[in-house]
């Protein structure tokens, strides 16, 4: 992994972490076959070194990953825009990692995990909603192998 340039802006792991933990949706990097770079926002969940995001059977994003599962996925947060100083403060986080497809228990475990974070008060109905779309939807996972993070303005 490449270091960061500005290591005054940089963060610890923990702090990066907990910003992918904390973020409600991040941007998927993918490289189709023909080199050809794709991003793509969509909200996410985070446990044990991995992130988790389900999505449709087919598409761009599943066509990249099954040729090429090396993916990297950016969150940001706190962001102002400084309109007089030119700048704007924000935090970020890039993990990198390998993309495949999750069965069974962990597939389902990480679909409750996406209930738990973006609809709490409907957990009962969620896992109703699972069943029901559970033929039509794919559950992905990213094994993070490095994350990084920076902040802006640098630490004092």
């Amino acid at each position: 992994m490449r270091e960061m340039r500005r290591k005054d802006k940089e963060i610890g792991t923990d702090e990066a972490i907990n910003l992918l933990t904390n973020c409600e949706y991040g941007v998927l990097s993918t490289v189709g076959n023909d080199g050809q770079p794709y991003g793509v926002p969509l909200n996410y969940t985070y446990k044990d070194n991995c992130i988790y995001f389900h999505c449709a059977l087919k598409g761009h994003k599943i066509d990249n990953i099954d040729d090429n599962p090396k993916v990297s996925f950016c969150t940001v947060g706190n962001t102002e825009v400084l309109p007089s100083e030119f700048s704007t403060n924000y935090v970020s986080a890039v993990a990198f990692g390998v993309a495949s497809e999750v069965q069974g228990t962990e597939r389902y475990d990480a679909l409750v995990l996406l209930l738990e974070k973006f609809s709490p008060g409907f957990i009962e109905e969620g896992k109703k909603y699972i069943e029901k779309l559970d033929k039509v939807t794919k559950v992905i996972k990213i094994q993070i192998q490095h994350i990084s993070g920076k902040k802006a303005p640098a630490k004092s």
